[in-house]
């Protein structure tokens, strides 16, 4: 059996390893690529140091990661979109409980990706530029179109205006990058938040007005942007970021929704070793005290919120929607852009350990990819 390397999780909490893992072929349905680069989510951090509370279904030894680009090598029965030789990129489902299989997780040399979560890339992308599109675009895309988020009219090339606006709190951030693309090229104008130095940046990707969102008047000066515009519901990215786009759409006319694509904590500094379970018990209290926080909020002001599993579109017609119908055009044409840009964290498995530690300290309006 032909053998190639991968990063293992050999068991929960334990540190990541490279060792041999078994070439699979694909089945119906399915490619496989020789991954060329993959992008670091704090998703693969979670998983290490608490993958059996969040993902307590995981079976190990497992193989982490979610973005993936790189070339087909192979195609199972049914796929007719790619051939070998093929550049594409696509969200490796190893780690959803409805796959649970290590040689679907994106961080080794060879990776089984389901066809229609993958993507042609144009000649003028790289593997490394591409590489940070998958999870940042599902998680904004289950958030815009899924029927029990905002279920927002489909993307197109050519857009048509629908008159209502998006609010996108977090517009610099990877998910926020690619809601406020996808949102515009659904008909829609984008209100986002940011830092300052990134108003550029959220403009450059289509928003029509950007904010500071650490100013302590932020609230106020979108809800006063707000007024005549009927509102198509929010994406919320960040701390406390689900609160305040419930405030804000709670004053305006439209969709009282917001979808949630962070937790009302952050698990950053739960350790997979000593001291986990203190740390761990108190994340896990924030955590259900902010839900209750925002089911009272909700309950009081009438609107509602969601939280976004990325790896629902899987499921669902919006997986297609997104990478077999909209995506491979849109960025042909270059009327998507792979956002944020990529920031190189080394070549080799054995870079992907130290850019995980790199983002937890924090990147800001980029993405680290490692080269393989």
């Amino acid at each position: 059996m032909v053998e190639h390397a991968a990063l293992w999780l050999p068991t929960k909490r334990s540190r990541l390893v490279v060792g041999p893992a078994p070439s699979v072929a694909p089945g119906p349905g399915e490619i496989v690529i020789r991954a060329r680069a993959v992008a670091v989510n704090p998703f693969d951090r979670y998983i290490q140091t608490m993958g059996d509370v969040i993902t307590a279904y995981l079976t190990y030894p497992a193989v982490l990661g979610t973005d993936v680009a790189g070339e087909v090598i192979a195609v199972g029965a049914g796929v007719t979109r790619f051939a070998p030789g093929d550049r594409v990129v696509g969200q490796a489902a190893g780690l959803e409980k409805s796959r649970n299989k290590a040689a679907e997780g994106a961080f080794q040399e060879r990776v089984v990706l389901l066809a229609h979560m993958s993507a042609h890339i144009p000649d003028f992308l790289t593997y490394e530029e591409a590489a940070v599109l998958p999870l940042g675009l599902s998680t904004a895309a289950c958030g815009l179109f899924q029927k029990d988020f905002l279920a927002l009219a489909a993307p197109q090339i050519n857009p048509i205006p629908t008159g209502e606006t998006v609010l996108v709190w977090g517009g610099s951030t990877s998910v926020g990058s690619n809601a406020i693309q996808l949102a515009r090229a659904s008909g829609y104008e984008v209100i986002t938040t940011c830092s300052p130095h990134n108003f550029d940046y959220v403009r450059a990707l289509g928003a029509n007005a950007a904010f500071d969102y650490s100013s302590p008047n932020v609230k106020r000066a979108i809800i006063e942007v707000m007024r005549g515009r009927k509102m198509a519901g929010a994406i919320a990215i960040g701390k406390g970021s689900a609160s305040a786009c419930m405030d804000i759409l709670a004053q305006g006319t439209g969709r009282r929704f917001v979808a949630q694509a962070t937790p009302p904590t952050s698990f950053d500094n739960v350790p997979a070793g000593k001291g986990r379970w203190r740390k761990l018990v108190l994340a896990v209290a924030r955590m259900l005290m902010g839900n209750l926080a925002l089911f009272l909020r909700s309950y009081h002001q009438g609107t509602a919120t969601k939280m976004i599993w990325a790896g629902s579109l899987i499921s669902n017609d919006v997986g297609p929607m997104i990478y077999e119908t909209f995506l491979p055009e849109a960025l042909a044409r270059g009327a998507y852009k792979a956002m944020p840009p990529a920031q190189s964290a080394g070549h080799g498995l054995t870079h992907i350990p130290e850019a995980l530690e790199q983002q937890r300290r924090g990147v800001s309006a980029r993405k680290l990819v490692v080269t393989l």
